[in-house]
């Protein structure tokens, strides 16, 4: 039996193992209305994670983007933010930091960055 939260429509909100402060009621643990519930939550996490990891790719991809319209003259980069500015030359640095350390590793490591 798991302990449970419902909003207004009946839609399970939290699950819980102990009882807590505001559940509205008990549920089996093998009711197909929780086991629905657990994989629709785990389907979001993935679904989340893979949001996260495509946003870090996305920053580098960003910053090439910028650099490249500066290169061409489209774009000043003093016409960015001071707050862009400062967190692309604080990833710069630590980008040619990552690289310099890096020659330390074997050649496999090199694709850190």
């Amino acid at each position: 039996m798991v302990y449970v939260l419902r909003d207004e429509d009946g839609r399970l909100l939290r699950v819980e193992h102990e009882p807590f402060e505001g559940m509205t009621e008990t549920l089996a643990v093998e009711s197909p209305e929780l086991e629905n519930w657990l994989t629709a939550r785990e389907e979001v996490k993935s679904r989340l994670t893979s949001l996260k990891e495509s946003d870090l790719e996305l920053v580098r991809v960003l910053e090439d983007v910028v650099s490249l319209l500066v290169q061409k003259g489209v774009i000043r980069y003093t016409d960015l933010p001071e707050p862009a500015r400062r967190k692309l030359d604080q990833r710069a640095v630590t980008r040619a930091e990552i690289e310099g350390l890096s020659g330390l590793l074997g050649d496999d490591e090199h694709q850190l960055i």
